[in-house]
């Protein structure tokens, strides 16, 4: 079996990839001299040395018949067959090193954003509303209400001087929760229109792994956290699941038929696909 055969097709996460383009055109000329000074080797990793830099990896055996990259926290994991020589496996991070380094920079960032401290929920606070922050003002009230304020992007929420932080939450999510409905209706309505499709029902979901789900029936459910996000996102989400009244699949003709009325669908595809939960405001 040749070293291209080990490479699957598909990426089943966006920091893992089974190689299978992996080996494209790669270079005969040696990299220059490195000029960063050597620092100590971690236990159980190995160096290889990428042009100026160097990139310290773990080399995990095992009885699959692909080689595989994962990026953690813990920097770069290759995962490859028993047979497959060292030489080999660092010709292939070689071949991949400008993905490698992209996505050890994006977990770093991630990384450096837990860090940060969590939204506080008090007078002032704000938090993503269709893709721009808005902020939140308190006001002592005898009676609870809210009011968005667009122009000034500002949400006003009245509560008694004895409420608490979790009532301030529940105003706050029951607010997101009345504009998804609205908001979600009108989108399903236009594209509903454009796909020539017809939906019996839909209904907000609180789901923790999925965005949206579209049953046989017509029945769809929206995730409401979507309303943290630019209506580019939202849209996507509205005719994916709509593209599956006329596609119960995730076939070649189904992206068609997502394409054909949503053209960069991609792109908001790989900002939820790229999206961590935690980053989003705990109610």
């Amino acid at each position: 079996m040749s070293l291209k055969q080990l490479f699957k097709k598909k990426q089943a996460d966006p920091n893992q990839l089974t190689l299978d383009d992996l080996f494209g055109q790669t270079s005969d000329v040696s990299p220059p001299p490195s000029t960063v000074p050597d620092t100590p080797i971690p236990p159980g990793h190995r160096r290889l040395r990428l042009d100026n830099l160097n990139l310290d990896y773990r080399l995990l055996r095992s009885k699959r018949k692909t080689i595989g990259f994962l990026i953690d926290d813990d920097g770069l994991r290759v995962t490859a067959p028993r047979w497959v020589t060292v030489a080999e496996i660092e010709a292939a991070i070689a071949s991949k090193q400008q993905w490698i380094f992209r996505k050890m920079n994006e977990q770093r960032e991630r990384s450096v954003r837990r860090l940060q401290p969590p939204m506080e929920w008090r007078d002032g606070a704000t938090l993503p509303y269709l893709g721009l922050d808005i902020t939140v003002r308190v006001a002592d009230a005898s009676n609870a209400g809210v009011r968005f304020d667009e122009a000034a992007r500002e949400l006003h929420v009245s509560l008694p001087a004895s409420a608490s932080e979790q009532q301030l939450k529940d105003r706050v999510q029951g607010w997101l929760q009345s504009e998804a409905k609205r908001v979600f209706a009108e989108r399903l309505a236009i594209y509903a229109e454009k796909l020539g499709v017809s939906f019996r029902s839909f209904a907000l979901s609180s789901a923790s792994t999925q965005w949206g789900s579209c049953t046989a029936d017509g029945r769809i459910r929206l995730n409401w956290r979507l309303m943290h996000f630019a209506l580019p996102n939202i849209d996507y989400v509205v005719a994916h699941e709509l593209s599956h009244l006329r596609e119960m699949n995730h076939g070649p003709q189904f992206w068609a038929t997502v394409q054909s009325v949503l053209p960069e669908f991609e792109t908001a595809r790989k900002a939820l696909r790229d999206h961590e939960p935690e980053f989003l405001p705990k109610f």
